[in-house]
């Protein structure tokens, strides 16, 4: 019975951890404020000098040895080039991050945030970024969903690391963003439009964990639910943002970002 109780509970941990890699806030800082200021600034030159005005952002802020196949970032949101006012008055040009964060002390539920790469890179396990560029056609129209505040009304407060893309009972950063960028696409915010658009051309990541880490998952973490699919669990991820756009030609660019200064293709 206790050994029985024992593999119970590393399962509890198992599952609460970094298979499950959520989008909180605030995290651990792991590098120096120098590291990360300035690898910040890598990121904003990279965009700026691609002439990007909207893009999709990703980091990594679990371990990648722990993360599931097919999951190589762990937070995705939009950068949008801003005037950006400082502590001390002044307005600078740079990238406003609009992400959807987790709340503190409580999990399930979401909250849309803005902050600055810093803010963006301060706790990750990895000084690297996802940047996903659209079109300039689809970046302006992004723009124009995020400066209407159609954004915050594609908003869904209940949140499931592994939501189901294709209907609205939950909701994470990454399927926040791909609603983004299908209203930009569709020019809509009827979420049961761009659901049933999202079904017919999106292709979602298969969640590769077993029945009874899920199973639990649903039971003792707040912020795992499989409520919203039916069978097999899929979700959406910044790569699978990146080939959707590809196979779509809404796509630009779409890169890793080191910090040593090297570019991989994503995709």
């Amino acid at each position: 019975m206790h050994k029985l109780l024992n593999l119970f509970v590393v399962a509890i941990i198992t599952i609460s951890s970094p298979i499950f890699a959520g989008s909180a806030q605030d995290t651990e800082l792991q590098f120096s404020v120098e590291a990360v200021d300035k690898f910040a600034k890598k990121v904003e030159l990279f965009a700026a000098q691609e002439g990007a005005r909207a893009f999709i952002i990703g980091r990594v802020g679990r371990p990648e040895k722990d993360l599931p196949k097919g999951i190589s970032f762990t937070h995705t949101a939009i950068a949008v080039y801003s005037a950006i006012k400082l502590d001390s008055g002044e307005t600078v040009k740079g990238y406003a991050i609009h992400n959807l964060y987790q709340k503190e002390g409580q999990s399930n539920k979401s909250e849309l945030v803005i902050d600055y790469p810093v803010d963006f890179f301060w706790g990750v396990d990895s000084l690297k970024a996802g940047i996903i560029i659209p079109t300039p056609d689809l970046q302006q129209r992004i723009l124009a969903v995020i400066a209407n505040g159609k954004d915050r009304q594609l908003h869904n407060d209940n949140y499931s690391v592994i939501a189901n893309p294709f209907n609205n009972m939950f909701q994470n950063c990454t399927e926040h963003t791909l609603n983004i960028v299908n209203s930009g696409i569709y020019q809509t915010i009827d979420i049961e439009q761009l659901k049933s658009n999202a079904q017919q051309h999106f292709k979602p990541q298969k969640i590769k964990a077993s029945p009874f880490k899920l199973m639990l998952g649903n039971w003792f973490v707040d912020d795992v639910s499989t409520k919203d699919h039916s069978g097999k669990v899929y979700t959406t991820t910044f790569t699978t943002i990146g080939k959707y756009l590809q196979n779509n030609q809404l796509l630009a660019k779409a890169v890793v970002l080191g910090n040593d200064g090297s570019v991989k293709q994503l995709l």
